[in-house]
């Protein structure tokens, strides 16, 4: 299932900030880590939680608290851009780290370093990358994370191209998308227009 959340006022501002090409790295990487909070919320809420009685300063009620589990993985190195800011929404969570590298000439990725907590048993694992283009790099990792034992995956993007988005649901389909915006299509380099350029270099200022 895809959840486009580009409506949101907050989300629509945001990624204006992000395409716009006169963005210094400090306003960009300010706007990415307030789109992934937005993103990750969003996401969160399929999350189970254990419910139990807390003491306001005024009466007993029901509280509630995430259920552990939660696994973050960034596939490297643009997905550490919003690493921080998904572990501001969810402190608990344990972080694996893919890297995938793709071939500017074939945009085919390969991996080149991997690591994960335990699987088998997490309650959610979401994969965080800014950019769904092609797919085959969310594909890969998604992949890789399946063979490790986890059931229940969550792809987390803020630009995801239609492209990237059939690949990955005609591979799992079972995995949901959650994107910021969803744009028009990807040009002959395998860029999502009208996106935002490179991700990594704009944040990182390389």
């Amino acid at each position: 299932m895809l959840t486009d959340i580009s409506e949101h006022p907050l989300a629509s501002h945001y990624l204006t900030v992000l395409r716009n090409k006169e963005t210094c790295s400090e306003d960009f990487r300010r706007a990415s880590d307030c789109m992934t909070r937005l993103l990750i919320a969003e996401a969160s809420r399929i999350l189970e939680v254990d419910t139990f009685t807390v003491e306001t300063p005024l009466e007993v009620t029901q509280g509630a608290a995430i259920k552990a589990g939660v696994v973050v993985v960034p596939i490297l190195r643009a997905g550490l851009g919003m690493l921080d800011a998904a572990l501001e929404i969810l402190p608990s969570a344990s972080v694996g780290y893919i890297g995938l590298e793709r071939d500017e000439e074939t945009a085919i990725a390969s991996c080149y370093y991997s690591k994960f907590p335990e699987l088998t048993d997490v309650q959610r694992v979401f994969v965080i990358d800014p950019m769904l283009a092609t797919g085959g790099s969310a594909r890969d990792a998604i992949s890789q994370i399946k063979k490790l034992g986890a059931n229940k995956v969550t792809m987390v993007c803020i630009v995801a191209a239609p492209e990237g988005i059939k690949l990955l649901n005609d591979a799992f389909p079972e995995v949901d998308v959650i994107a910021g915006v969803v744009d028009r299509q990807l040009d002959t380099r395998k860029y999502i227009l009208p996106g935002l350029g490179d991700f990594g270099d704009r944040l990182f200022a390389t």
